[in-house]
């Protein structure tokens, strides 16, 4: 099975806030996003999955094929750090999620692992689908984990893979992990 991922496009919010799971608004260069995507991208999909916040419907909505929202493909869910400035965070919260990601579950939200196991059950249920040609349109967490799942990396080196907004990534989904290939990065 062949398979597009994109990242939504630019966020008007600062880097400096944690916003995870919330939906925010997108900057005003949407429109010259979606040019250049598109003109990078085929549009002949048998089905596009996307994540049911906002910024990435807004994206999968630009392409007519059937779309089908996902809750698995949803972002990092950050819980009572949602909307707060990375700054603000006590750091007796947040120092012991720095040093453990992976297991250690933000207050009232979620570990890496946790985010990983819904990735793994998402990727794990489209190998049992017929489909040929499918486009996922998610967040930059989402897709660090779906290229943990391929490569079989550890969770912890998954903020080593740099993913940009409106970034297009192919790759082929075998039967098997053994089948899986990575194409390139468009």
């Amino acid at each position: 099975m062949q398979i597009f991922v994109i990242r939504h496009t630019k966020v008007k919010i600062p880097s400096s806030v944690c916003y995870g799971q919330t939906d925010v608004d997108l900057t005003d260069t949407f429109l010259d996003e979606v040019k250049e995507i598109h003109a990078k991208i085929d549009h002949d999909f048998d089905t596009i999955f996307s994540s049911p916040l906002n910024r990435c419907q807004q994206l999968a909505y630009t392409f007519s094929t059937e779309i089908i929202l996902d809750n698995r493909l949803k972002e990092f869910n950050f819980g009572d750090w949602e909307m707060k400035p990375w700054n603000e965070i006590p750091s007796e919260e947040i120092n012991p999620w720095y040093d453990d990601f992976v297991t250690i579950p933000t207050p009232n939200g979620e570990s890496m692992y946790e985010m990983f196991l819904r990735i793994s059950d998402f990727m794990n249920d489209l190998r049992n689908t017929k489909l040929q040609k499918i486009l996922i349109v998610a967040h930059g967490g989402v897709i660090r984990l779906i290229w943990c799942y391929l490569l079989q990396i550890p969770i912890k080196n998954a903020f080593k893979i740099p993913v940009n907004y409106g970034e297009i990534f192919q790759f082929n989904l075998g039967e098997t992990n053994e089948e899986d290939f990575i194409m390139r990065k468009m």
